[in-house]
């Protein structure tokens, strides 16, 4: 099902709520809208002055979004209210919610993260210097990975942000476009502009780091007339891990959508392309539906190319179920 009134620009990211019945959607057109999946209609939309880089749910009435002009905001769908929070000193590039200490967590151009507790009198409570801008960043229950320019990897637990648990380099010998944690809170995936996706873990006994890999994914092959082929390698912009399964889906500049089984080193399924690169992937919580933004991403520069659209998929068992080797 393709979804009515896309945004029109750039689609920074796309998340179900808890209970599946919405999908949040954040976009370079300043504008942060919440879509009603089964009646396919926009239910709620706020904006930001300036685009919007990230969004999440708080819980199934508010949503957080951060934009390129330092501004944390908090929505009440119920009231229409929205609330700024401001002390990043360049672009909220990644925000995220948990649970576990009741805080938002901004991750920021300016080489930063912050804590905010919105039912505090000072709402920013705590904040730790990163090694390089925020690429990407994923919250597993207390473990927050964030993955910075110069291909650095910050591990921090969320109760204590005075000192990493971990700083490591990426694998990726190019630079991190995604990182996303398994859903067993034991490693978590990582992609680069240069069509590869690692796979890490985090105890450090070397027997458990002999297990992690990475493998090439997003190319193509391109030919002009009377030219000869040759090979295109495709930014892996969006890694989103199946909530049951442990299976992932990646989304590539290619247009291209592929179901991965990590543990088994094996593509499970690629579905049938799109017209221009993926931005942005969500599971439903039960993971049934995939919602995937096709929204190009500027990896070749301004060019003509296919407006924005939201798809929600429905997703077959055989999709994402894992598939074991031969023995």
């Amino acid at each position: 099902v393709e979804l009515n009134q896309p945004p029109s620009d750039g689609i920074s990211n796309v998340q179900f709520s808890a209970d599946d019945s919405r999908l949040l959607v954040s976009s370079w057109d300043k504008g942060v809208r919440i879509y009603d999946v089964q009646s396919n209609c926009i239910r709620d939309q706020y904006s930001h002055n300036h685009p919007v880089l990230d969004c999440a749910w708080v819980d199934n009435n508010q949503t957080i979004s951060g934009s390129l002009d330092k501004v944390l905001k908090r929505h009440d769908i119920s009231t229409g209210k929205d609330e700024e929070f401001t002390g990043h000193s360049d672009a909220i590039r990644c925000v995220n919610y948990s649970h576990e200490i009741s805080s938002a967590i901004t991750g920021s151009w300016d080489k930063t993260l912050k804590l905010w507790d919105f039912r505090a009198e000072n709402k920013n409570q705590s904040s730790a210097n990163l090694s390089g801008k925020v690429y990407t960043m994923d919250l597993m229950g207390t473990k927050l990975v964030i993955g910075t320019s110069e291909r650095h990897v910050d591990i921090y637990d969320i109760r204590n942000l005075s000192v990493p648990e971990q700083q490591r380099e990426s694998v990726l010998k190019f630079q991190t476009r995604c990182i996303r944690c398994f859903p067993d809170g034991q490693g978590y995936a990582s992609s680069s502009i240069e069509g590869r996706v690692a796979i890490e873990y985090f105890d450090p006994d070397p027997e458990i780091q002999k297990l992690k890999y990475a493998f090439k994914c997003h190319r193509t092959v391109r030919q002009q007339p009377g030219q000869p082929k040759t090979d295109v390698v495709h930014p892996v912009n969006v890694i989103e891990f199946h909530p049951t399964f442990g299976t992932f889906a990646t989304g590539g500049g290619d247009g291209r959508v592929n179901i991965w089984d990590g543990k088994n080193k094996k593509r499970i399924c690629q579905f049938p392309t799109f017209p221009t690169s993926i931005s942005a992937l969500s599971f439903s919580s039960s993971g049934t539906k995939l919602a995937i933004a096709v929204s190009y991403t500027f990896e070749e520069g301004e060019k003509d190319h296919a407006p924005d659209t939201i798809w929600i998929r429905d997703i077959a068992e055989a999709e994402v179920r894992p598939k074991p080797r031969a023995q």
